[in-house]
C-alpha cells in the first residue's frame, strides 16, 4: 500500500478513527482520504440507490439515512440503473442527502449510451447542486441494449469518462475496480487490472472495488496495482449478505465468487433469511477485521438502502 495512505494498525477507539459527520466546506475524495490518513482515521463510506416509490423514499430519508449518519461516514455515494435509467433521481437524492445531513456525497455517472452533451449537462447540474464528487463508470448495458459505436467524441470506457470529468472541473473522481476481473474482460483478471490502472492514469483519485468474499482476491488486486505504480487509495467494497437467493443472484451477475465453505453454509439457511443475514454479518466482519490488520484506508459499504447489517458489522469491529 502507498505510504501516503497507509494506516497504522487501528485502535478500536471511536475517537481515534471516526470522523465527524457534519462539515461546512466541500471535501473531495483526495482531501478526505489524505486528511483521514494523516489523522489516523478510517474512511467509512456508504452507497445508496434512488428509491423506486414515494414510500421507499420516505423510508430512506426518515429511517435509513439518519441511521447511517449515526455511523459517521466520510461520504455517501448514490448510484443508478443500467443505461442511466435513474440518472436525474441519482442527482436529486445525492443533493438532498448533502443538504439534509451535511455529509459529503458523490453521484455515479456512467458513459454508456450517453453523448458528451448529456454528460456535461449532468456535471453542470451536479456542480450547481453542490455535488463535488463523481463515481465515474462505464456502466451496465440495459437489457435491450444493442451494441453500437458511441456517438462521435463520446467516451467509450471509464478511463475516457474520467478524462471528461477532469476536463470539466475540479471534481473528485472515484472509479471501480474488480478483484476477480470484469465479467466482460475475456483476457483474464490481470488484463482487467491494467485497465484499472489506466483509469487512475486518466485522473481517478480513488479505486473502490466490486464486492468480493475472498480477501485473497482483494490482496492480489491491490498488490498488482501497487506493482504497476498506482498510489491512490484502493478501497474494498463490502456487500453484507442479506439472503441466500439474493447473493447468489448478485454474484452471478457481477462475476464474484462465493467461497465453497461460505456457499455451503448459505445453502443450509437458504429458506431462513434472518439466519443468512446473520451469517453475512459474521463473514463481512471477519473480512473487514482481516483487512484492518493489513492497513486498508477504509471500507465502502453497499448498503442496499438498509442500515442494520452495516451498523452491526461496524459495531462488532468497534467502529460504531
Amino acid at each position: 500500500m502507498s505510504e501516503s495512505f497507509r494506516l497504522p494498525r487501528p485502535s478500536t477507539s471511536r475517537d481515534t478513527i471516526q470522523e465527524p459527520s457534519r462539515r461546512h466546506a466541500p471535501v473531495r475524495f483526495p482531501d478526505v482520504y489524505r486528511r483521514n490518513a494523516a489523522q489516523r482515521r478510517l474512511t467509512i463510506s456508504f452507497e445508496l440507490f434512488p428509491p423506486r416509490t414515494p414510500e421507499d423514499e420516505r423510508t430512506l430519508f426518515e429511517k435509513t439515512v439518519p441511521q447511517l449518519c449515526e455511523l459517521n461516514p466520510s461520504f455517501i455515494t448514490v448510484t443508478y440503473g443500467a443505461g442511466g435509467s435513474t440518472r436525474e433521481r441519482t442527482l436529486d437524492i445525492a443533493a438532498r442527502v448533502k443538504k439534509e445531513t451535511g455529509i459529503e456525497v458523490a453521484a455515479h455517472l456512467a458513459c454508456i449510451g450517453s453523448s458528451v452533451e448529456a454528460l456535461e449537462s449532468f456535471l453542470h447540474a451536479a456542480r450547481e447542486s453542490g455535488v463535488e464528487n463523481i463515481v465515474a463508470i462505464r456502466g451496465d448495458k440495459p437489457k435491450d441494449h444493442v451494441d453500437a459505436p458511441p456517438a462521435p467524441g463520446a467516451p467509450r470506457y471509464a478511463s475516457d469518462l474520467v478524462r471528461l470529468v477532469k476536463r470539466h472541473g475540479s471534481f473528485g473522481v472515484a472509479v471501480g475496480g474488480y478483484p476477480e476481473g470484469h465479467t466482460e474482460c475475456t483476457e483474464g483478471r490481470e488484463v482487467d487490472w491494467v485497465r484499472t490502472k489506466e483509469k487512475v492514469d486518466a485522473g481517478a483519485d480513488v479505486v473502490i472495488t466490486q464486492l468480493f468474499y475472498e480477501n485473497a482476491d482483494f490482496y492480489a488486486f491491490e498488490g498488482a496495482l501497487r506493482s504497476h505504480g498506482v498510489n491512490v487509495p484502493i478501497v474494498p467494497g463490502v456487500l453484507p449478505i442479506l439472503s441466500t437467493p439474493q447473493i447468489k443472484r448478485f454474484t452471478t451477475m457481477c462475476g464474484a465468487t462465493l467461497p465453497a465453505d461460505l456457499l455451503s453454509r448459505l445453502e443450509g439457511v437458504a429458506e431462513d433469511a434472518p439466519a443468512a443475514a446473520q451469517l453475512g454479518i459474521e463473514h463481512a466482519t471477519a473480512q473487514c477485521r482481516d483487512m484492518l490488520a493489513r492497513g486498508v484506508a477504509g471500507f465502502h459499504f453497499y448498503t442496499l438502502n438498509r442500515a442494520a447489517a452495516v451498523a452491526a458489522i461496524l459495531g462488532q469491529l468497534g467502529l460504531a
